[in-house]
């Protein structure tokens, strides 16, 4: 069903934006491919040919989400490409690991920067094409955190609770457009988010937390991810570990998942 389909990942170098582009270029999908890294992107796409894309289908589009001035070019190209964006994977992301207390303020910003603005930035240049075309679906990668707080993610968990309210609110706006809106919370997916998350100086944790090794496998996740978009599915919950079941907790019994965070902050 989605051959053919222009799909852009942002996020694509790794993780579950990679494993998400190698379900698409099986499919059939036109791809484009974003992330700061244009080598591992190279590498990606080649991987995509391998899965079946056709090289030709396959677009390296290197793009730093924080770089708000550089955005329109870049938008430009993609719709180029194709002459559409059948969808928009809002994927880019870093995650913390520092308490409140020894937080920079330049983290904070930092992840706001990645995470919610370098989003709202990107959606907001690829939504006319969207809705000139009467069609269209926009993506975001949040996170069980973007439902539960928990420590040494302050800034993290605010910034995902961003994401979730902003596409939420989104949703309402362009459903008449028929441009479909998914978020999708995973739980501990085994990818490098726990490396490459900030400390509270802003330099990188640069280790695997137990959290994230013992995790779903990220080919795994990414099979959900698709199994959701197929079923229309607004939200998509993605994991198979305990957290998963504190989405739950959190609904109904709000204060028992309360006491459990405090004790594992």
């Amino acid at each position: 069903m989605d051959k053919g389909k222009v799909i852009w990942i942002t996020g694509a170098s790794s993780g579950i934006g990679e494993a998400v582009a190698y379900e698409f270029a099986a499919r059939g999908a036109a791809l484009i491919l974003s992330a700061r890294r244009p080598d591992e992107l190279a590498r990606v796409k080649d991987a995509c040919v391998a899965k079946g894309a056709a090289a030709e289908d396959v677009l390296v589009l290197p793009l730093d989400v924080t770089d708000e001035a550089a955005m329109p070019a870049r938008v430009a190209e993609a719709q180029a490409f194709k002459g559409r964006i059948d969808m928009l994977f809002n994927n880019a992301g870093i995650s913390q690991r520092s308490l409140c207390i020894d937080t920079d303020m330049a983290t904070y910003r930092r992840l706001f920067e990645v995470d919610v603005f370098g989003q709202i930035a990107l959606t907001k240049l690829v939504l006319p094409i969207m809705i000139a075309q009467k069609s269209g679906h926009l993506a975001v990668t949040a996170s069980v955190a973007g439902k539960i707080g928990v420590g040494k993610r302050t800034g993290y968990c605010a910034a995902k609770h961003a994401m979730m309210g902003f596409f939420d609110a989104l949703r309402a706006e362009v459903s008449k457009d028929g441009i479909r809106v998914t978020t999708i919370t995973p739980g501990f997916i085994r990818t490098n988010i726990s490396v490459n998350a900030l400390k509270g100086d802003g330099s990188e944790f640069g280790e695997t937390d137990k959290n994230i090794a013992g995790g779903m496998d990220v080919t795994e996740c990414a099979r959900v991810i698709m199994k959701g978009f197929d079923k229309g599915k607004r939200e998509i919950a993605v994991g198979d570990g305990a957290e998963m079941k504190a989405l739950w907790v959190k609904r109904f019994f709000p204060n028992l998942i309360f006491k459990m965070v405090e004790k594992i902050g």
